[in-house]
């Protein structure tokens, strides 16, 4: 299992990756834990989050059998498209930090990409 230590500069090196990518577009981050999954459309240059989504919302909580599973993260995806949608952004960049892109995490972009978002 990987330390704390190595996962911090694993999602850094990432980070630094996607913003010299990024351009002008937003950054739709995830964040993983074993029993929910959330997921924020962030504008680094302002420094705030413009949408943001997670199974713990009571809309998806009680629709769902459980937080951390791919038809959440699916969920998840879809409903922060949609709220980015409304906030006028298209084009975002994926920061998937630590985490493989595979499973819940995978699930979560394919969903955002068919709510509308372009990564």
């Amino acid at each position: 299992m990987a330390s704390k230590e190595s996962t911090q500069r694993r999602a850094q090196r990432i980070r630094r990756q996607i913003k010299k990518v990024a351009g002008e577009r937003l950054r739709l981050t995830v964040y993983r834990s074993s029993k929910n999954i959330y997921a924020q459309v962030i504008d680094d240059t302002k420094g705030h989050t413009v949408a943001s989504a997670s199974t713990l919302e009571k809309d998806l909580k009680g629709s769902l059998k459980t937080g951390a599973d791919t038809e959440a993260a699916a969920a998840v995806g879809k409903l922060v498209a949609e709220r980015a949608k409304k906030a006028g952004v298209k084009d975002v960049v994926f920061d998937r930090g630590p985490y493989i892109f595979h499973g819940r995490v995978k699930a979560l972009a394919d969903a955002a990409r068919e709510g509308g978002l372009s990564f």
